[in-house]
């Protein structure tokens, strides 16, 4: 597994409460695109248009080698990949507890071997997308976070010193 892009913001803005793993639907460029590390979760959300979840507002530049891509949206909503189930309990859960779908991270998974015929090897790798269910901090806990790493910095600071 390499990861490919991580979203910063997602553990010091929100309480993290489950982690889920989807699959996302993506044109080949983009693909190719993100494999070169070219992609951006910063400031990026998962919403839900009826039964069905999509990541907003990722940017994805176009592929560097790909040519001419008419009308192409760098920010365009994308498709997760998600079973039936996983999707119902994660939509009651966001309406219900008023959670928000927070994307963590951007990540390859090698695909299962294959058992078809004499092609037992690992074939190339998929995109995954980390998304979790979280709560929204409040400024006061974001204030109390920093402050104890500064505080914690300086402890070390001065027992490398004493």
């Amino acid at each position: 597994m390499s990861v490919l892009a991580i979203n910063k913001r997602a553990h010091f803005d929100y309480a993290i409460l489950e982690s889920y793993e989807a699959g996302i639907a993506l044109f080949g460029h983009e693909v190719k695109s993100i494999k070169t590390k070219h992609v951006s979760l910063k400031e990026s959300f998962v919403t839900i248009h009826g039964r069905e979840l999509y990541l907003t507002n990722a940017h994805i530049p176009p592929y560097i080698h790909a040519g001419i891509i008419n009308n192409y949206n760098p920010t365009r909503p994308r498709k997760l990949l998600l079973k039936k189930s996983e999707i119902k309990h994660l939509i009651g859960k966001a309406r219900t507890q008023g959670l928000t779908l927070v994307p963590i991270k951007l990540y390859t998974k090698k695909r299962p071997a294959s058992t078809r015929g004499d092609r037992l090897s690992m074939r190339g790798g998929l995109i995954k997308l980390e998304f979790g269910l979280g709560k929204g901090k409040k400024e006061y806990d974001k204030r109390d976070k920093i402050k104890k790493r500064e505080d914690s910095i300086e402890a070390r600071r001065a027992l490398k010193n004493f």
